[in-house]
Formats: C-alpha cells, structure tokens, sequence
C-alpha cells in the first residue's frame, strides 16, 4: 500500500503544466477555476462554478460573512423576531431593501424583482436546481417597492433559506421575463449574461472556457470595485491552476486546489502566493445508486425512480454490500496523503458546525478489509466461479464508479479500486471532464443529476449555519429525474417516509439544540441507510498571489463573495 501511495505522489509531481492564456495587469484581476463555467444562471445548475461565476453580477439580499454569521447585503438588516422582521409565530418573513440599489443597467432594484425570482424558481417547469431553497414558502410578495414578505405555509423557525447567501441571488425580472417554465432553457443571452447588482458586469462569456467582466458602472459603493476588469478562465486541472498563482504568478487567485500536499508546499515555497483554507460543511462521497443504471434499460427506466419501487439496484441496496464497501476504505489515508490541511476523514453527511456533528458512525473510521470480507461471507455473497468477483442472486459485484476529471479524486479512485478488489467487488473507472460533470445539460448523459452509473464522487455541502435547507436535498420530492430535467437534489433516488417526517419536525422546531438533535437523525439515516458513504471533511482550499490584498476566504458563501473589496498593492 505504501507503494502505491508513493506512486500516486510522484504521478501528481509529474502531471504536466497547461498553459495559462491569462497575464497579470495593474487594472484586471485573474481567477483561475479550472472547472469552467457553462451557465450563469445557478437557477439552472447545480455547478460550483456556476455559482462562483455568477457571484460577481447577481447577488442575494444577505449572505454569510468567513465566519458563517448572516450579513445584510441589499437590505438594511437581517429580519428577527426581535426586530419585527419576523413574525411572532415564525410563518412570514419580511426583507426591506435598500433604496440605494441599483441594476448595472441603471435601473432601479425593487422588491418585484425578488418576487419575480421566487415564481422564477417555484415554477414546476423551470427545473429549478435550488428549489430545496424554497423549501415550505407559500407566497412571496411585494408589500412596495422596497418591502418583499415571504409567507411560509407553517412555522419556519430558520426563515433564511430564500434569498440568503450565493444560491439564491435576486434575477432582474424586466431581463428574465418570459424565461420561466418550459422556457428558462431557452434564454441563452439571458443565462450567459445576467444583469446583476454586483460589482461586476458580464462582458464577454464563453461557456465552458472564459468570462470577462467590466466593473458595475453603477455599483452602489462608490470607488469599487478596485478593479477595472475580471477574468474568470476555466479549464485546466488544479496542478497548473496552482501554479500560475504560486510559482509563475501568471494568475491572482486559484480555487478548489485539490492536489497532493507535497506538491502544493513545494509551490507555495516559491514565495509568489499564499494558500487559504477554510471548512463548513463540504464533504467529499461516494453517492450510491437506489436505481438501475444498466445501460440495456429503455431510456425511460434507466436510473429512474419508480414509486413502486420495481427499479431498485440490484445489489448496492443491500446492507452487506455497502457497509462491506465502506469498511474497506481507509479514510484517514486519503485525507491525509491526498488533501493534507484541506481534508480531515469522516464518517458523516453533515460534520458541522459541531453541535449538528453526529458520533454514531466513527467506526467507519477505522479500515477493516477482514471484517468487510467476513461480513460478505455471513451474507452468502460468495465469488462462486472463482474469478475473484462476488456475485449476488447471479449478479457478479461489478460496479461502475465515476466523478469529474481531477488528480486527487483519480488517485482516490485508484485507491478504492484496489480496496474493493480485495473484498470481491469489481470496478469500473470513470472520469468526466467537470464543466460536463457538473453540468446542467439535460441532454448530456454524463451529468451527476443523470447518474448513469452505479457510484459517483463528488463534494457539496450546506449554505449557511443551518442545515435544514441541505438536509432537504434527499427529500422525496427531490429525486433528480426526467421530470425535473435531472436537476433534483436527490441524485441517488432515495425514498424515506421517515427522512421526509424528520424534515417536517426540523421546520417546525425552534430551539437549536432540537434542531440539532432532528439534523444527527437525518445525517444518520442517510448513512446507515447506505445512501452514501462519506469519505472527506473537505477545508475549501485556495491561493491568491501575494500582490493580491482583501481575499477573505469563505467556507459558507461565495469565495469571491467580497471581490470588491479586493485591491493590488
């Protein structure tokens, strides 16, 4: 094993540097995600970077501060039930706006913007990838101008999903009326180049390569953005994006920098940049499919959820096998050799803030190959052919396991490949170039939402302090299918009467330390229901180049949620 996680290390060493068709000038600042965007209209992905993108234009009413507090934003102050914002029996919820905002094109911001979003979003033809935001809202309405109140359809004692933070930022209705529905596919202008708030203004976009703005003429702070320009260049992998900012300084900021430890140390040692870390709620896992992905299935039952259950997987529904799969991964080698500061091993969905961290499922901290072999064995899951593949019911343990084009999560496949080999279980590698795995295209067959496989990896995590609104993204209503575009929450199709009445509960319940004891069921429900298998508390990690002064990194928020603030010194 030593041996190969050696080989891994030297493998990433060795990854050759893409070019970097991007320089530094006093007056522009360049950001490097190598996942390129492919839309800026989040409302139709469910892409980080989507959202990144999106968040120099358009932006929400209030967002979280890098300490995970709620800040005002284009209002005057976050609503309580102490200041009257909230009402006393927790059902409505009312936002003043200021009156200093404008649209970069000039126009006023007003509250029937904010309304327009929400019908934007609740229309059950858009395919809204954040609808779990909305989640309980019964009306949003225009009291004036400056004045939106949100009427729930029962108490909601954490009334901040709507409009709170990067997932649901405020679309200009005179832009994007007429998108809703069957339509907001459609709206290519509209989706490439929103009109926003921000501090900047989409100039040129090219999907699934390069954004360039120009500053906001009309940003509400006057002398910002520092900035005149911004390049927002995708593509790449995370080596050479890390480079460009540490070692060439071809670039000022680089995101998502998952890369083997030795190597980014050796980078930053050059003295160019510094790196930045910070941890919210993001976990790195394995979804596992409910359904069957097999691909001799008709189209209109391939990975779908049928409410009679009559398409179930067959095999990774079966407790044995899962919990067999994730005893024999040794977590805490991943975290450690592959992520470093950036990754710490866990057994849960939901590690944080720690009053909503369950312990109930450390054991999986622990790799166990013997236990897991044993555990197959007891279960009559035998390799009868002697081909060194375990068969259930006929059916050889064969499984196809996908995620995005990346070196570390390549190397973790690796890794898992060869622990399963040694528990009978057989394994397909697949790897997807990330603006298309993270894509929202509903054609394509490689998306995360479409989950044509058995296993996928990748990583998300909760939009704020409060995990009601991402613990609703395995509600039943969420399953991701046809019907929804494949932009359902629910990737891996599960079905839970119990999740869904827990959720309930969580709306209903006030008090934080019940709240949090509602969050620990729903995180262990999902694990030990073999939904998932948590692999990775992941820090979000960065680099910005030392010239580069006011990054503030955030875990809970944009990354760039205060690029205006950011000056060349």
């Amino acid at each position: 094993m030593k041996k190969l996680i050696v080989l891994l290390v030297a493998l990433m060493a060795l990854s050759p540097l893409t070019g970097v068709a991007i320089a530094q000038s006093e007056d522009t600042v360049n950001i490097l995600f190598w996942q390129a965007a492919s839309s800026l209209n989040m409302y139709l992905s469910g892409g980080t970077k989507e959202f990144e993108a999106a968040a120099l234009v358009i932006e929400p009413l209030a967002r979280y501060d890098s300490d995970g507090l709620m800040v005002p934003w284009l209002v005057h102050e976050i609503p309580t039930v102490e200041n009257g914002g909230v009402s006393e029996d927790l059902t409505t919820i009312t936002w003043n706006l200021r009156d200093d905002i404008t649209w970069s094109d000039g126009s006023p911001f007003t509250a029937h913007d904010v309304v327009f979003t929400a019908e934007y979003c609740l229309h059950p033809e858009t395919g809204c990838s954040v609808l779990s935001q909305f989640d309980g809202v019964d009306s949003v309405e225009a009291v004036d101008d400056h004045t939106v109140k949100i009427t729930f359809t029962g108490p909601k004692p954490f009334p901040y999903g709507p409009f709170v933070g990067y997932f649901t930022p405020v679309l200009q209705k005179a832009q994007f009326d007429g998108c809703q529905g069957a339509a907001a596919q459609g709206c290519t202008e509209q989706n490439f180049a929103p009109i926003g708030t921000g501090p900047f203004v989409v100039e040129e976009f090219r999907a699934n390569d390069v954004v360039t703005y120009t500053a906001n003429p009309n940003y509400r702070e006057e002398g910002k953005p520092y900035f005149s320009r911004a390049v927002f260049k995708g593509g790449g992998d995370a080596e050479s994006a890390a480079r460009a900012v540490l070692e060439t300084g071809e670039a000022d900021y680089a995101w998502n920098l998952q890369i083997s430890p030795a190597v980014l140390g050796a980078m930053e040692a050059a003295g160019q940049g510094t790196v930045v870390v910070a941890f919210a709620t993001n976990v790195e896992r394995l979804m596992i499919n409910q359904t069957n992905p097999d691909p001799m299935l008709d189209a209109d039952m391939r990975s779908v959820w049928m409410e009679d259950g009559s398409n179930g997987h067959p095999f990774l529904q079966v407790d044995a096998v899962w919990q067999a799969m994730s005893k024999a991964i040794d977590r805490d080698l991943i975290a450690s050799q592959l992520y470093g500061a950036g990754g710490i091993a866990t057994c849960n969905v939901l590690p944080g803030p720690p009053i909503y961290a369950s312990t109930n499922n450390d054991d999986c901290l622990v790799q166990d190959i013997d236990a897991a072999n044993a555990m197959l064995d007891e279960a009559g899951i035998l390799d009868s052919d002697g081909d060194g593949i375990r068969e259930y019911n006929g059916t050889p343990l064969s499984v196809t396991y996908q995620t995005s084009t990346n070196a570390v999560r390549q190397n973790t496949q690796a890794l898992i490949k060869q622990w399963w080999a040694e528990i009978g279980i057989d394994t397909e590698l697949r790897n997807i170039d990330a603006a298309v795995f993270f894509g929202g295209d509903p054609a394509s067959p490689d998306t995360y939402g479409k989950f044509y496989t058995d296993i996928e990896m990748y990583t998300n995590g909760s939009n704020g302090t409060d995990p009601e609104t991402y613990m609703g993204n395995w509600r039943t209503t969420e399953i991701s299918g046809p019907w929804n575009n494949w932009l359902g929450s629910n990737v891996p199709r599960w079905y839970s009467e119990e999740y869904d009445a827990l959720l309930d509960e969580m709306s209903m319940t006030g008090v934080l330390e019940d709240r949090a004891a509602l969050a620990i069921q729903m995180n262990d429900l999902l694990v030990q229901s073999g939904v998932m298998i948590p692999l990775v508390y992941r820090g979000s990690v960065a680099a910005h180049h030392n010239s580069i002064s006011g990054v503030d990194m955030n875990a809970w928020d944009s990354e760039l949620w205060n690029i205006a603030e950011w000056t060349r010194m």
